[in-house]
């Protein structure tokens, strides 16, 4: 039997746009529901966010790869946040310019320019330990079996094969 593959970086790249996609789009529900008491929870997001995010947590996936083992966890999380904030503020910078940008934070308090606000900061940090703990970790455990069957037996990594 051949070994398994890693993911290539477009299937990860995919998982993690999938992943931020549906964040979004939760955490615009529960914003919702908490600021104007909606039980509709009506999420949104636009099609913008697939390449914001899974670029922007492909990035992150680098990142965590070079600084785990030499920065702790709350320092490499900080430095997420901060990547975020860069890449919100350019990728909504450049949407700007074609009147695409889906966002709009100059109602809040801390905002600059409308593109990104301070108040996030705490949500933003939180998704960066989750990306990191959960999401990265997990998406970078995947293998592809390119010779397995749809439906096929499953090798385990004890050494057993499952059947459906």
């Amino acid at each position: 039997m051949a070994s398994a593959e890693p993911l290539t970086a477009l299937s990860r790249w995919y998982l993690y746009a999938i992943h931020g996609y549906f964040c979004e789009v939760m955490f615009t529900a529960a914003w919702e529901f908490v600021v104007n008491f909606n039980w509709k929870f009506p999420g949104v997001t636009s099609v913008w966010a697939l390449f914001i995010y899974g670029t922007s947590i492909l990035i992150v996936e680098r990142m965590y790869l070079r600084l785990r083992g030499r920065c702790p966890l709350l320092l490499r999380c900080l430095i997420y946040t901060l990547w975020t904030y860069l890449w919100e503020f350019t990728t909504g910078f450049i949407l700007r310019q074609f009147n695409a940008c889906p966002w709009d934070y100059s109602q809040f308090d801390f905002d600059f320019m409308g593109l990104i606000t301070l108040e996030y900061a705490v949500p933003w940090f939180c998704g960066a330990l989750i990306v990191e703990q959960f999401v990265i970790r997990n998406t970078l455990r995947l293998r592809f079996d390119k010779d397995a069957e749809p439906g096929g037996p499953v090798a385990l990594a004890n050494g057993h094969v499952k059947t459906d």
